[in-house]
């Protein structure tokens, strides 16, 4: 009787949601907007594309995408952790024609964007269960390092460039700079101010307890007080030829065929971005929708396909059209979700009223400081890379914490693809050398009795795809249990996956039992609950 009560309470669907739901989820849509906007132009602008587009991405997201989303509660739009590869790619494909990286990269992200459809077409919407956690967050800590690089150095008004004169893009290098970039603080005094002051508004508003000024994104804030500070000390965008976002032409000018897939000639760079924006965009957006859909309150369960081809059509209208890549973005949808946004209606809305803001807002985006911008992405920086993930690897196992490090150091050496597939190959290693086999690597060894799935050997973040499968072949109101006492060796993203699938059947009012785990057969890599296990040697 209480899950039927549950199941009448979940908001309709289609025309229906609309209608049933449309004042919270226009009201929720406005309060993204406040977020969406100044993000989705810095993001643009640090990702060296003419900021408008990252807002075209936005309303693409909403407009287009959130009628064939595979997800109710998610936003749609450009996220930061792609903005270290798509500067990378303007700056590879532009090395001779700045102005040309970007019409290029469209290219690469339109493909990439078919690539996504085609993964979403062959169910590869599992395809973030292969990674494991800790080389994916290392990988996203290591975005955040990039981005503050970059950002700290436009926050106090400095471009650095290196000895010949160039502009310094290695982010190790842009680490080494940082000195340099604080002995002319002098200099830029007043971007200085404006830039401090909206870093402390960024790292300060979290703080504020009255819940109606909770409600304003710090982003917003940021735009309210540095815009008028910034005319007052008498600073604007010194150095920038272009303004941020161009109106001379409207909308239906803005909304042309910017696409050049001649970057195909550079055949080695081409395959190498479209690689990356299909990969580790898939990746970011289907983590967000498995994170999206924990804080869902109706405990509806997302369609990862579907999503993912939805995904990737948004980077196909967008990439035509010159739009960034997009996303389910975390930051975004989170507070959707806060915001009592009900359905993909609220998605929509956002869209919309960046729409309107396109048609309306004539040259505002003009008067934004690039400090302001820069304090914002540090911010967005600072949470992918807050010390908090540090510990909480540290915490679970010296292992995790060394394929974390690893991933983090390669990145920031190498690039994204190289940094993941580090962190890949040392857990592999790692496991290898803790007994498994290497046919086990891809392969689980199980069996099947009635309600009882019995785990044997390796059960580890490469072969658990095919355990996840069985899993959810069994009606979710069933009792399930999950037996590894045999297992000689179970990984932290497999024990946190069953955790996770143990409270998703909770919820729809099954339950699954995870038998196995206790001290007597298996010894902790740590005290955390979710630390590696192996099989005591008096028990092989």
């Amino acid at each position: 009787m209480k899950n039927e009560m549950n199941k009448t309470q979940v908001p309709a669907s289609g025309l229906a949601g609309l209608i049933e739901n449309w004042k919270s989820d226009s009201l929720s849509g406005f309060l993204v907007l406040l977020l969406a906007l100044p993000l989705s132009l810095g993001i643009a602008k640090a990702s060296e594309f003419p900021p408008v587009f990252g807002l075209i991405t936005a309303m693409i997201g909403g407009v287009v995408v959130a009628f064939v989303s595979g997800s109710e509660l998610t936003i749609k739009g450009p996220a930061a952790g792609l903005i270290v590869i798509v500067a990378g790619s303007v700056a590879e494909f532009g090395h001779h024609n700045t102005n040309l990286g970007w019409h290029l990269t469209l290219g690469a992200i339109v493909v990439a964007g078919l690539l996504q459809i085609i993964f979403g077409w062959l169910k590869l919407g599992k395809l973030a269960d292969f990674f494991p956690l800790s080389a994916v967050h290392g990988m996203l800590a290591a975005i955040g390092i990039i981005i503050i690089s970059k950002q700290v150095h436009l926050l106090l008004g400095v471009n650095p460039v290196n000895e010949s004169g160039k502009p310094i893009v290695e982010p190790l290098d842009l680490i080494a700079a940082i000195p340099s970039t604080l002995s002319k603080i002098a200099m830029h005094y007043k971007v200085v101010i404006v830039g401090l002051i909206s870093l402390l508004i960024v790292f300060g508003w979290p703080y504020i307890t009255n819940k109606w000024l909770k409600k304003i994104p710090s982003a917003m804030v940021v735009l309210i007080v540095s815009i008028p500070l910034a005319h007052f000390i008498g600073i604007h965008n010194v150095g920038e030829e272009k303004p941020l976002v161009s109106f001379d032409k409207g909308l239906s000018d803005i909304l042309a065929i910017n696409v050049s897939f001649e970057g195909a000639k550079q055949l080695g760079t081409f395959i190498k971005y479209v690689i990356m924006f299909a990969l580790v965009g898939s990746l970011e957006a289907l983590l967000t929708v498995k994170a999206i859909d924990g804080m869902d309150p109706f405990k509806r369960k997302s369609n990862y396909n579907k999503d993912l081809f939805a995904v990737g059509l948004g980077n196909v209208v967008a990439g035509i059209l010159g739009g960034l890549p997009m996303i389910s973005e975390v930051a975004r949808s989170s507070a959707n979700v806060a915001n009592g946004g009900k359905t993909r209606w609220a998605n929509f809305f956002h869209g919309v009223f960046i729409c309107l803001f396109l048609v309306l807002a004539v040259y505002f985006s003009d008067l934004i400081p690039l400090g302001a911008l820069a304090a914002m992405l540090i911010g967005v920086g600072w949470k992918l890379t807050h010390p908090r993930e540090f510990f909480h690897m540290a915490q679970i196992g010296k292992d995790q914490m060394g394929i974390f490090i690893v991933t983090i150091i390669v990145t920031l050496s190498t690039d994204l693809l190289i940094g993941i597939a580090a962190g890949i190959i040392l857990k592999m290693i790692m496991h290898i050398s803790r007994g498994a086999r290497i046919a086990q690597l891809f392969k689980s060894d199980m069996r099947i009795e009635g309600d009882y799935i019995f785990l044997q050997g390796a059960v580890i973040f490469s072969n658990f795809g095919r355990v996840r499968k069985c899993i959810s072949n069994f009606p979710a109101e069933e009792k399930l249990h999950i037996v590894l006492e045999n297992c000689k060796l179970i990984d932290h993203s497999v024990i946190e996956s069953l955790h996770l699938i143990k409270a998703e059947r909770e919820s729809m009012g099954g339950g699954m039992e995870i038998i196995g785990l206790d001290a007597l057969r298996h010894v902790k890599n740590s005290s955390h609950h979710l630390a590696t296990r192996l099989r005591k040697i008096n028990e092989q």
